[in-house]
C-alpha cells in the first residue's frame, strides 16, 4: 500500500500518494537541511510544510492554487530532506506527483507554460538540441556575446536577463556525439563492456568531460559503447511535471541500451543517474516495461561507484600535487546515496590533498533549471557555497554533475575566487594522462616518471 492514491482536490488518478503523505511524522528533523527553509524561515517553504499542504489538498481542505503551485516550484528538489528523514518519506516522489498536478491544471503564467513547453520539446530531439547548440556556439565564438556584454545591451533591456546570460557556459568546438566513437576498445585486458550516456545538455557543453570519462573507463579495461540513438534521460521532464514525456524517453533508452548488450550503464551526471535508476518507478504500472525497467535500473551506475566496484586501476595513476575540495551533487548524495565513492577515487590519486568542504552536501542552487527560474534565490545559495569554498584554500573545486559544474564555475568567477572548477573525472583523467593537465597543475614531482 506504499503508494495508495487519494482523490480529494487532486485531479485524475495520479495524485501524490496519500499513504506516503501520512508517513511524515512532522518531527522537523528535515528543517535544518532544507535550503529554502534556511532562506525564508517559513514553514510552508520546508519539506514538512509542503507535505502538510499536499495533505490538505488530498483531504479536500485546500484547493490547488497558483500560490500552492508556486511553492511546489520554489522547492529545489535537492532531496536533502530524504537523507535526514528518519521515517524514510519519499519526498522526491511526492514533489514530482505534485508538479504533475500543477501542470495538469495549468497553474502559473501562460508565458511560463509556453517557455517550459518549448524548452522541454527540445530535449525530446537530439537533432534540435544540437542545432540550438550550434547557434549558441556561433553567438559565443562569432563575437556577438562579446558585443552584448561589452555594450551592456541586455542590462539596458532587463537586468535579470543580463544576469541569466552570464550563466551560459562556453561551448566546446565540437560536441561529444561528434568526437566519441560508438565503440571504444579497452586498454589492455577487457574487464567489462559498458554503455555510456553522453547526455543532452552534457553532449553540447561537456564534451571534454565525456571524452575524459571514456578515456578513464578504457584505461580501467572497459570497452565503452555510446549508442548514437540514445536520448535525454528524462530527468527534467519528470522534475517539471511532464511524466508522460519522461516515460517515453525512459522506454527509448532502455531499448537502446538493451540492444547494446552491456554489463553496466555508466554515467558522469548525478541527475541523469538518479533519474535512470528510477525508471522502474516511472514505468512500474506498465506491464510491458516494468520488469525491463527494473533490470535496466540495476545496471545503472555512477562512474565513481562503478570504478570502485570494478577495482580501480591504481598502477597507471601519476602524482598530481594540488589541494582540492569536493562538493556533493544533490542527486548523487541524496538521490543515490553516493558520497564516499568520489572521495575515495580522489584520495587514490598520489599527491592530491583532499580538504573537506563545509556543508558539502548543501545545494549550490543549480538544481536542474532552478537557477534560471529562481535566479535570486539560487544566487543566495551560491554565495553561501562560495564562502565555504574560499575557507578551504583549495586550488581545485570538484563535483559530479553538469548543472553543479556550470553553477560553481559561475560562482568562482562572480566572487573572484582563484579556484579552478572541474568534474571529478577530469582530475582522474589528468592523473592517468599527465600531458592533458593545464599548465598550473603540471608541476614536476619526483614520482612523476
Amino acid at each position: 500500500m506504499g503508494h495508495l492514491e487519494w482523490g480529494g482536490n487532486f485531479s485524475g488518478p495520479k495524485g501524490p500518494g496519500y499513504v506516503d503523505i501520512l508517513n511524515c511524522m512532522h518531527c522537523g528533523l528535515c528543517l535544518p537541511h532544507c535550503p529554502t527553509y534556511a532562506l525564508f524561515g517559513l514553514e510552508k517553504s520546508s519539506p514538512r510544510g509542503r507535505i502538510a499542504l499536499l495533505r490538505a489538498v488530498a483531504e479536500g481542505e485546500l484547493t490547488l492554487t497558483d500560490g500552492l503551485a508556486e511553492e511546489m516550484y520554489l522547492c529545489l528538489g535537492c532531496r536533502a530532506c530524504e537523507t535526514a528523514c528518519p521515517a524514510g518519506v519519499k519526498y522526491g516522489e511526492l514533489l514530482e506527483a505534485a508538479r504533475v498536478q500543477v501542470e495538469r491544471n495549468q497553474y502559473g503564467s501562460r508565458l511560463w507554460r509556453l517557455v517550459k513547453r518549448r524548452a522541454l520539446d527540445l530535449f525530446l530531439s537530439p537533432r534540435k538540441m544540437r542545432r540550438v547548440g550550434k547557434l549558441l556556439r556561433l553567438y559565443q565564438r562569432g563575437g556577438l556575446q562579446w558585443l552584448v556584454r561589452k555594450t551592456g545591451l541586455l542590462r539596458l533591456l532587463n537586468a535579470d536577463l543580463a544576469a541569466l546570460e552570464k550563466l551560459l557556459p562556453p561551448l566546446p568546438p565540437r560536441f561529444s556525439s561528434e568526437t566519441i566513437p560508438e565503440v571504444t576498445p579497452p586498454q589492455g585486458e577487457k574487464r567489462a563492456r559498458v554503455g555510456m550516456l553522453t547526455g543532452c545538455v552534457a553532449d553540447l557543453f561537456m564534451a571534454p568531460e565525456n571524452e575524459a570519462t571514456v578515456r578513464v573507463l578504457a584505461i580501467n579495461g572497459c570497452e565503452v559503447v555510446t549508442p548514437p540513438a540514445q536520448r535525454c534521460c528524462g530527468a527534467l521532464h519528470a522534475h517539471l511535471g511532464e511524466m508522460e514525456a519522461a516515460r517515453e524517453l525512459a522506454r527509448h533508452n532502455i531499448a537502446v541500451f538493451e540492444e547494446a548488450n552491456v554489463d553496466a550503464v555508466v554515467l558522469n551526471s548525478a541527475g541523469c543517474g538518479a533519474a535512470m535508476k528510477e525508471y522502474h518507478r516511472w514505468l512500474g504500472q506498465d506491464p510491458e516495461w516494468a520488469e525491463r525497467a527494473q533490470r535496466f535500473g540495476a545496471k545503472v551506475k555512477d562512474l565513481s561507484e562503478f570504478l570502485l566496484a570494478l577495482g580501480l586501476n591504481r598502477r597507471d595513476l601519476h602524482p598530481l600535487e594540488c589541494r582540492a575540495t569536493y562538493d556533493d551533487a544533490c542527486h548523487l548524495a541524496h538521490g543515490q546515496g553516493i558520497t564516499e565513492e568520489p572521495r575515495r577515487l580522489l584520495q587514490a590519486i598520489p599527491g592530491l590533498e583532499l580538504i573537506e568542504l563545509p556543508e558539502a552536501s548543501w545545494c549550490c542552487g543549480s538544481a536542474g533549471i532552478y537557477n534560471l527560474i529562481h535566479f535570486r534565490e539560487a544566487r543566495q545559495l551560491l554565495e553561501r557555497k562560495m564562502k565555504h569554498v574560499q575557507s578551504t584554500g583549495a586550488e581545485l573545486l570538484l563535483t559530479g554533475n553538469p548543472g553543479c559544474l556550470f553553477q560553481l564555475r559561475y560562482g568562482v568567477q562572480e566572487w573572484g575566487l582563484n579556484v579552478r572548477v572541474e568534474h571529478t573525472v577530469t582530475v582522474l583523467d589528468w592523473a592517468y594522462h599527465p600531458h592533458r593537465r593545464p599548465e598550473e597543475f603540471s608541476r614536476p614531482s619526483p614520482d612523476s616518471e
